[in-house]
């Protein structure tokens, strides 16, 4: 009895286990935009930040990747050191070089709003390179695309629309001791933050479908986090170097928010991130990781108000409840997706067990065959 209990909770954990791992990384996106915009608004480089940050996931998990994978790593090839070196230049230098720089010209609600158009680039590029199936016929690929532009959709409701204010009793304690700073980004701040997104968000998207290609040749995920982060700090620096000539105050670290802002975005944001990202890619597909993307902007939303006394809009609401139904078609989609797999590696098993059965009786019949001639013979001498 204890054991068929054991067994039916390790199926459930295995089942639920990629939902947690997405459910994981929206969380901790949704607290480093907060605290990495504290960390900004105190004169943090974005440049600097990036080689930090990597730099720190680097040493946190260079000692688990040495250790517990050394007989499971695969040699390295020309063509995947290739592929990391362009790993660590599409997320861990341009998207967090472009992104952060962008929050920097507008709002952490703003940034994360923007990113909701990371699910419909990742769907498209994998649907492209064949990482997804896509089945426009099938009710559950319908699913699935409306699903993906429910969640784009009501992420932009959040943003764009408004509507009354809904009174919440601590937005207006914070408030008072905590008032809002008077030097709101502009509109042109606004607008050369969205280019800036828009084009982290497209690389953050080209690095999710290349991880995928590379952890099929390169299986160990620990190590090829590692690279990746070592990787993105070596080319970070030298980018760095090139773009902040001669502005040698920008490297100096204290003990305060920024300091916090690296350690928890380079061992969150990066390193578990990537670690995480990996493993469910490999199960699920690299647009399932993406599609709980918008769940950061509901996260955001919450914890904003509060820490920072974010007033609650009827917009926000009805936005947060489009997102959650759009996620609720994408993950029945990906649900049938996995039950349609499962069944037809059930076909394929039966029927090559019924090849194999039909092979062994086969051969048994020629083997009688072959026994009964040998008689016949031997009696037809005698």
């Amino acid at each position: 009895m204890e054991e068929m209990s054991r067994d039916r909770w390790l199926r459930f954990a295995d089942r639920w286990k990629p939902y947690l791992g997405v459910l994981f990384l929206q969380l901790g996106y949704a607290f480093n935009g907060i605290i990495v915009k504290s960390a900004l608004n105190k004169g943090l480089n974005p440049c600097t930040f990036s080689v930090y940050r990597n730099i720190s996931a680097f040493i946190a998990f260079a000692p688990f990747a040495l250790y517990f994978e050394r007989k499971l790593r695969p040699q390295m090839t020309l063509f995947v050191f290739l592929k990391i070196m362009l790993l660590a230049q599409l997320e861990p230098v341009m998207d967090q070089i472009l992104y952060y720089t962008g929050m920097k010209h507008t709002t952490v609600t703003y940034a994360t709003a923007m990113c909701n158009i990371l699910p419909a680039m990742t769907f498209f590029m994998a649907w492209i390179f064949r990482l997804e199936k896509v089945n426009i016929r099938r009710l559950h690929s319908q699913g699935k695309i409306i699903g993906t532009f429910a969640t784009v959709g009501g992420a932009m409701v959040m943003t764009l629309v408004n509507g009354p204010v809904i009174p919440l009793p601590w937005t207006n304690v914070i408030r008072v001791h905590h008032p809002r700073p008077s030097d709101a980004p502009s509109q042109d701040d606004h607008l050369k933050g969205a280019i800036m997104i828009t084009a982290a968000c497209f690389c953050w998207a080209s690095f999710y479908i290349l991880q995928a290609v590379t952890l099929k040749e390169y299986p160990a995920q620990l190590s090829l986090t590692t690279l990746i982060c070592m990787m993105g700090a070596l080319q970070g620096t030298l980018m760095t170097l090139v773009i902040e000539k001669g502005k040698r105050g920008i490297w100096s670290i204290k003990w305060d928010t920024k300091l916090l802002a690296i350690l928890y975005s380079g061992i969150v944001r990066s390193g578990a991130s990537y670690y995480i990202s990996g493993l469910v890619m490999k199960e699920k597909g690299p647009f399932f990781v993406t599609a709980f993307n918008p769940l950061g902007m509901v996260i955001v939303v919450i914890v904003s108000s509060f820490t920072l006394g974010e007033q609650m809009y009827l917009g926000r609401v009805v936005g947060a409840i489009i997102i959650i139904i759009g996620l609720y078609m994408i993950i029945w989609g990906k649900s049938k997706d996995s039950s349609l797999s499962d069944s037809r590696n059930e076909e394929v098993e039966i029927s090559h067990d019924e090849e194999t059965s039909a092979d062994k009786n086969v051969s048994k019949s020629e083997v009688d065959d072959g026994i009964i001639k040998e008689e016949v013979g031997s009696e037809a001498s005698i």
